[in-house]
């Protein structure tokens, strides 16, 4: 590797793949140094510095992408293959003029997903994306392209949410459960970013390291839209970058044997909503997936408000999908033990893959990706006069609205330009919205600490 150190801030690299991508094709390297519409260039050059961001604790993708503007990257051929020339990039990516090894290999990961997706998925013929099936298909080659559907000897993986903006208390917790977790030889996966999607990992190391587990698993899923604002942590090791949020959603439901839930905000209501809005879908009802809401004692009226709002829009069946464990790690990991039998019990019983869960239906709208807008947040039906795993996908796309606008570069410049998103409903669904968005503001939940937060959104009559 070759450094150049510009400043205490910013240093120029070049570097080679390791273990995967060492050669592209002409036409490859062409898309990825293609800066205009249908070019690859946007797209790596800002999942790249996401990457090599990783510890910011700054959540505002604008400011990140201000911060290192003069952040550039090419591809340079040589005749064994390529490497990466890398001008002002963030410093704390390197030791000693040296870049993180981790951190290396989570931008290798990301070169090999964007090109994938572009070329296997997107502008091949192969896959019809207004299709269920299809787009299950799909997420199922990225997956695997990505080499994340290994060979289990049994169902191990529990997907953890929660926020990345918690407090310190829910965060030390997060890593209790992820010690009780790897104590039992269970892998975990997140949205691979700080707070409570890092948390579990740490935790899990140090469990996996009693039990004299090598190979344990920290799988990071995430998407070009949040990766950002949250870039992946050093622990995860293995990174799959998804096309969308929808997808993202769907990688986690068909990867993960288990979901254990930590607080969090909007981004988490959002997964909540997604995964009750599958779960309450009839062809899912007798399908196994253990499903845990978990945080310290501090947090468990931040679970009471989610479990209220839950039965005030979806109704008790969807509690039923659920329960809700407070301050007790070990029965947190033991809940998980015990669900994750019955979903191996199932699973070979029907012949099902123990690495991807093909027997869940995800209905279409649960599926197709939302731009998120004024219009189309002011178009979502929020009402009863409509099935309840339906409820839940609109429900699911108000969050998913709230989150860009929070978040993600083209939100927040949406909502500077036209003011904030209006949400209107039914006032029986309106008024435990409301109630529940004033609870994560009050809470500091939107987003990392610091500047009061101006809401995006707006509830309407």
């Amino acid at each position: 590797m070759e450094t150049t150190i510009l400043s205490s801030d910013m240093v120029d690299a070049r570097v080679a793949p390791k273990g995967s991508l060492e050669h592209l094709s002409q036409e490859e390297i062409a898309k990825l140094l293609d800066s205009g519409q249908g070019g690859l260039y946007p797209l790596f050059r800002k999942c790249a510095l996401a990457v090599l961001n990783s510890g910011s604790n700054i959540d505002d993708a604008r400011v990140i992408f201000e911060k290192y503007k003069d952040f550039d990257l090419r591809i340079v051929r040589q005749a064994w293959g390529i490497k990466l020339e890398i001008k002002n990039a963030p410093a704390a990516a390197f030791v000693d003029g040296v870049m993180i090894r981790g951190l290396k290999e989570h931008l290798f990961a990301v070169l090999r997903d964007v090109v994938f997706i572009s070329n296997e998925i997107v502008e091949s013929s192969r896959f019809d994306l207004t299709s269920s099936s299809s787009i299950t298909n799909a997420v199922f080659h990225i997956l695997r392209n990505a080499r994340v559907l290994e060979l289990q000897m049994r169902p191990n993986l529990v997907v953890c949410w929660g926020g990345h903006s918690i407090r310190r208390i829910e965060y030390d917790y997060t890593k209790k459960v992820g010690y009780e977790l790897g104590l039992r030889s269970l892998d975990v996966c997140t949205g691979c970013g700080p707070g409570a999607m890092k948390g579990p990992m740490k935790g899990a190391t140090i469990g996996h390291s009693k039990q004299r587990i090598v190979d344990g698993r920290y799988l990071g899923v995430t998407e070009p839209g949040i990766i950002a604002a949250e870039p992946p942590n050093p622990i995860v090791s293995q990174l799959v970058i998804m096309p969308d949020i929808e997808k993202r959603l769907e990688a986690f439901v068909r990867l993960g044997h288990g979901i254990v839930v930590f607080p969090g905000g909007a981004g988490t209501a959002e997964e909540i909503l997604y995964l009750l809005g599958i779960l309450l879908d009839p062809a899912n009802r007798d399908l196994p997936f253990p499903l845990v809401f978990t945080g310290p004692a501090d947090s468990a009226e931040y679970f009471e408000q989610i479990h209220r709002f839950i039965g005030s829009t979806l109704g008790s069946a969807a509690q039923s999908r659920y329960q809700m464990i407070i301050d007790d790690p070990a029965a947190v990991a033991r809940a998980m033990v015990q669900g994750l039998a019955q979903v191996r019990d199932f699973r070979r019983q029907a012949s099902d893959s123990y690495g991807f869960n093909w027997l869940l239906k995800i209905p279409l709208d649960f599926q197709l990706p939302f731009e998120v807008t004024h219009a189309s947040m002011r178009a979502l039906r929020l009402s009863r006069d409509q099935p309840v795993h339906e409820r839940a996908a609109n429900l699911r796309r108000a969050f998913s609205g709230i989150v860009a606008g929070n978040i993600k570069e083209y939100g927040i410049n949406a909502i500077e330009r036209h003011g904030p998103y209006e949400l209107a409903g039914e006032p029986s669904i309106m008024e435990p919205l409301d109630r529940l968005l004033r609870s994560f503001v009050a809470q500091g939940r939107m987003k990392f600490t610091g500047a009061e937060y101006t809401p995006c959104y707006r509830l309407v009559a």
